[in-house]
């Protein structure tokens, strides 16, 4: 067990890591969604898509999700290392209300995506008429709202209260944070619905060729089911531990007992945030 020195230090290590980390993840996320945006855009074949469109709009919302954690962290090295949350009460509502945005709509965006290629390649006729770019539009508009409106008690409720920092100060807000947004709602569920529909494309895609479809229809089809089975995966792997690690602080009540299970639990809460952020930068390099 490390004594109070050694667990300070493997504290700073923690913070130094969290920091080039996320400045690495931001520039790696700012290049790849802008070329994203620049590839849908300008590409005759992707225009009017369904899935291209719900692409474009994850990387917009990637970009402002990697833009407030790179902000965060540079102005927390400004005020010497602290967490800005921790010391400006609009910066800490702000802040959790636009990350809880921007996370909830990603995982939305995943699962629509999935859904919908998974509805394009179905060989019953009516189930693929569910897949239009108007219904991509209103399932965005809609998302949009409900995500926002789901956030807005955070913003009430949020309160700084030394020395624990920028907290809910509602038990009941808090509970469900904790046992139900956390481990489901941002979690398994996102998880079990884009796996699903993105298995189920791709089992429609193998199938495609006994379907009468033009052939150049068919390869675009192919190509778009395997660029969002390879997006799922990304978002799977890299979503599955903090999910994971969010499930066992929730059940193991003796994470906070001594120095070197709380300095444990720091550094896989480090880790597996991180991974959260890279699925959003590493978005480019997935759908190549």
């Amino acid at each position: 067990m490390p004594n109070a020195a050694d667990a300070d230090e493997l504290m700073v290590v923690s913070q130094l890591y969290t920091t080039y980390t996320i400045i690495i993840i931001f520039s790696l996320g700012l290049f790849g969604n802008l070329l994203n945006i620049l590839v849908f855009i300008n590409l005759k074949i992707f225009r009017l898509n369904r899935c291209a469109f719900y692409l474009i709009v994850e990387s917009l919302v990637d970009i402002v999700q990697l833009s407030q954690l790179f902000a965060n962290q540079m102005w927390g090295l400004s005020i010497n290392g602290n967490d800005p949350t921790n010391v400006s009460l609009v910066w800490c509502k702000w802040r959790t209300v636009v990350g809880q945005w921007c996370r909830l709509m990603l995982a939305s965006i995943v699962c629509f995506t999935a859904i919908d290629q998974f509805l394009s390649t179905n060989p019953v006729g009516h189930l693929r008429q569910w897949s239009s770019l108007q219904i991509a539009h209103c399932q965005i508009r809609v998302s949009i709202f409900l995500c926002l409106v789901h956030t807005l008690p955070f913003a009430v409720f949020l309160q700084i209260h030394p020395p624990l920092g920028c907290i809910i100060n509602n038990i009941g807000l808090t509970n469900y944070y904790s046992f139900f947004y956390y481990p489901v709602l941002n979690g398994l569920l996102p998880i079990f619905i884009s796996s699903l529909f993105s298995l189920l494309a791709y089992r429609n895609v193998r199938r495609i060729v006994r379907r009468q479809i033009p052939i150049d229809r068919r390869r675009l089809d192919q190509q778009l089911t395997a660029m969002i089975f390879v997006r799922v995966i990304f978002f799977v792997l890299l979503q599955l531990p903090y999910t994971i690690h969010r499930i066992i602080v929730i059940n193991v009540a003796s994470l906070q007992a001594n120095t070197s299970v709380y300095v444990t639990n720091l550094w896989v809460r480090a880790i597996s945030t991180t991974l959260i952020y890279l699925s959003q930068a590493v978005i480019f390099f997935s759908l190549c």
